[in-house]
């Protein structure tokens, strides 16, 4: 019986190393012009497909109730917290990445076409949006 408590007891701890190399969790983006923390982001996972959404937003000059206005589609003028800005990426066959899903960025309103990658076992999120030959790289500190 204690083998079983001891082998229950290290299942239970690598379990969240584990989850760790994933996307889901709470973010905290990184301003790319001050380098301070911008926002919090949730990434969830539902049945393989990810999804991000502003929990808060973190930078002292934010205006909490400020709304998507450059924003072109559904989004457009509705507020950026609780925003979803990752839609559709899912897991690359053989690859520790998420891929073929847009994420928004809510600043400019533009959309780009995105690959998240875990770094660092999974403290770290490599963030990367594409539009044609063009891309755009954060990375985002794991909040929680």
């Amino acid at each position: 019986m204690y083998k079983s408590i001891v082998a229950i007891a290290f299942g239970a701890l690598a379990l969240p190393v584990l989850a760790q190399m994933t996307p889901a969790g709470v973010w905290r983006t990184i301003d790319d012009k001050t380098g301070e923390p911008s926002s919090e982001v949730r990434i969830t996972d539902n049945a393989g497909v990810l999804s991000g959404r502003i929990e808060k937003l973190l930078r002292k000059d934010s205006k909490q109730d400020a709304v998507c206005d450059k924003c072109t589609d559904e989004r457009k003028d509705k507020p950026v917290i609780g925003m979803e800005i990752i839609r559709g990426a899912k897991k690359a066959d053989g690859k520790d990445a998420w891929e073929g899903g847009k994420i928004l960025d809510p600043d400019n309103g533009k959309e780009y076409t995105l690959r998240l990658t875990p770094i660092e076992g999974g403290k770290k999120l490599e963030v990367r949006g594409y539009i044609a030959f063009f891309f755009r790289t954060q990375t985002w500190i794991r909040a929680q």
